[in-house]
């Protein structure tokens, strides 16, 4: 089992920055990579951003891209998303994702961020 507790949630005006982290307990050797994922009200939860926990390779969505940094610190088992220009259509609740090869993936509880126009 892998645990994860999201945090650093919260309102900001557009155009701020916010930096979520993602604190994993557990089996976290058995973890392969880390994913933030959002979800917006009445809409489908939606991959924002990837990283791998042995190279540290990074992934994107479209809609993030050079807004938004991907980060990890195995030391401490966390991930983080550092984001940055932020847009009213990035108001969501933020999701991190625990990858374990060969079984269910973990969720953790979500942080809620609210960006105002």
């Amino acid at each position: 089992q892998v645990q994860l507790v999201e945090s650093g949630g919260g309102l900001v005006q557009a155009g701020g920055s916010l930096r979520l982290s993602c604190a994993a307990s557990g089996r976290t050797f058995s973890v392969s990579a880390m994913h933030w994922f959002r979800q917006a009200s009445g809409k489908e939860r939606e991959f924002v951003a990837g990283i791998s926990r042995s190279s540290g390779s990074t992934n994107y969505a479209e809609s993030v891209k050079g807004r938004f940094t991907i980060s990890r610190d195995n030391s401490k088992n966390t991930v983080y998303l550092q984001m940055s220009s932020l847009k009213p259509e990035d108001t969501a609740v933020y999701y991190c994702k625990a990858v374990v090869p060969g079984t269910s993936h973990y969720w953790g509880q979500g942080t809620q961020v609210t960006v105002s126009s």
